[in-house]
């Protein structure tokens, strides 16, 4: 996880991790959680008096909504907009190869499987020859390139969840252990 030192109005300065931003506007004083949706936490002051408190309360938060939440992934859901073909995202094709020294080229779909942490993968998945090619082996190919992506997909999304949980442990021990209480301001300068 992220952290960062956040120097409130009044100069009070916290670590605090990411999703979790400064409010300051106006009569509003707090911290906004942005994870799962966003909630604000409070002050309930105007000196800021109240910010480590609500801090740790939205740090708790976070740690609960983490632990029971699907930890947000930036997979592609739809086609983009530019894409000519109606395939999914991830998925592309067909695609014509001739190898050397053949005759008949063949067709397959290109499918690009996401991995947490790590490149992506891009598989090729056969459709048919030239001479052979019929739109039932295409519908085929597309099932089983559908089927590749998902299951990719899902282990993204699984191993994503589980990243962030552990990183939610970290987390649960650095709010114990205080790590997120108010920081010694900065020095003042002095004017040259």
């Amino acid at each position: 996880m992220i952290y960062r030192d956040v120097e409130i109005f009044n100069g009070d300065r916290y670590r605090v991790p990411q999703c979790i931003q400064r409010i300051d506007h106006r009569a509003t004083h707090g911290w906004q959680l942005r994870y799962g949706g966003t909630r604000l936490f409070s002050d309930h002051s105007n000196d800021g008096s109240g910010a480590e408190a609500a801090l740790a309360l939205a740090t708790k938060e976070l740690i609960r909504r983490i632990g029971t939440l699907e930890a947000p992934t930036t997979l592609q859901r739809a086609p983009s907009a530019n894409k000519s073909s109606t395939l999914p995202p991830g998925i592309s094709g067909p695609i014509v190869r001739g190898r050397s020294g053949g005759r008949a080229r063949d067709l397959s779909l290109a499918v690009l499987l996401p991995r947490f942490g790590e490149a992506a993968l891009r598989r090729s998945v056969y459709i048919a020859t030239e001479g052979t090619f019929t739109q039932t082996k295409l519908r085929g190919a597309v099932k089983r390139a559908v089927l590749m992506r998902a299951e990719a997909e899902e282990a993204y999304r699984k191993a994503a969840t589980r990243a962030r949980r552990a990183e939610a442990k970290i987390l649960k021990g650095m709010l114990t252990a205080g790590e997120f209480r108010k920081r010694p301001r900065r020095p003042m300068r002095k004017a040259a």
